[in-house]
């Protein structure tokens, strides 16, 4: 990226026909705002490599040509994709606390996660597996994690999350697999878990989750897995879609008044 970088800006500041403009951060943001490309994947090494070839020299303010915007917008860049999940996992990182160091990887400044520790990706850099459980990490998710649209695990079992549960996780559709227990969590259950076609398993148990179990969960026809044991849940258990399958152990340890009783008592009887 540096060398791609450097490359153009010394071909543009040594004979350009176009007047040099004042080239700061807030230029900056501004114009990768206008190309839909993250402030944060360029400002750093494109302020580094501008101020190199600065062609006054000196400590004044970096110049970038009008003709190197130009030739910015004819080179797309490769990997943005994978840079806003980049993105979305720092912004995860930022709220977690972490005793054991096992995010020292997670670099920011890289052009996409796949290199870091506990992250998996598919052969397009695409963010497919999110793996830290028993991490002794604690802290609250981020609703950013909700942009990993090609997540398919997400397992953060055994550790110390806090807070509630992001409606935002309900726009993973590729999501298979989501484990979340043994944790902290509370709150309510995201009706939003509804929207994830392709999920399979959804372990919740071992929190202190409250509210009733939501009724959009029974349209998950792939839901193969399902265990909210060990909670503080209310209301009663559905029967429809595949609750029917569910072992009765996958609900112990709550305060929930059976199979739902349709006609009878409001499904969140006792909430």
């Amino acid at each position: 990226m540096t060398f791609f970088l450097s490359s153009l800006i010394r071909t543009c500041s040594t004979r350009s026909s176009f007047s040099f403009l004042p080239f700061s951060n807030s230029n900056l943001e501004f114009f990768l705002s206008f190309l839909s490309i993250p402030p944060t994947f360029l400002t750093s090494h494109f302020l580094r490599v501008a101020q190199r070839f600065h062609p006054r020299g000196g400590k004044m303010t970096p110049f970038i040509s009008l003709s190197l915007l130009l030739l910015l917008l004819q080179f797309p860049l490769p990997s943005l994709s994978t840079n806003f999940e980049g993105n979305a996992l720092h912004a995860l990182r930022t709220k977690l606390s972490d005793p054991n160091n096992v995010l020292h990887s997670w670099d920011p400044t890289l052009v996409n996660p796949c290199t870091w520790f506990h992250v998996t990706c598919d052969s397009n850099n695409h963010v497919i597996r999110l793996d830290l459980g028993n991490s002794n990490i604690s802290g609250v998710l981020s609703p950013e994690l909700g942009q990993l649209h090609h997540l398919q695990y997400l397992e953060l079992y055994n550790n110390d999350f806090t807070g509630k549960i992001p409606e935002e996780l309900g726009n993973l559709k590729s999501l298979i697999s989501m484990d979340l227990y043994g944790n902290k969590f509370e709150g309510k259950i995201p009706k939003s878990f509804g929207k994830l076609k392709s999920l399979k398993f959804l372990r919740l148990d071992n929190n202190k989750l409250t509210g009733s179990i939501p009724r959009e969960l029974t349209h998950l026809a792939n839901l193969k897995i399902f265990n909210v044991s060990n909670n503080d849940l209310c209301g009663t258990i559905p029967v429809d879609g595949n609750f029917g399958s569910f072992h009765v152990e996958s609900f112990e340890n709550n305060r929930l008044n059976g199979p739902e009783l349709k006609g009878l008592v409001p499904y969140d009887f006792g909430c």
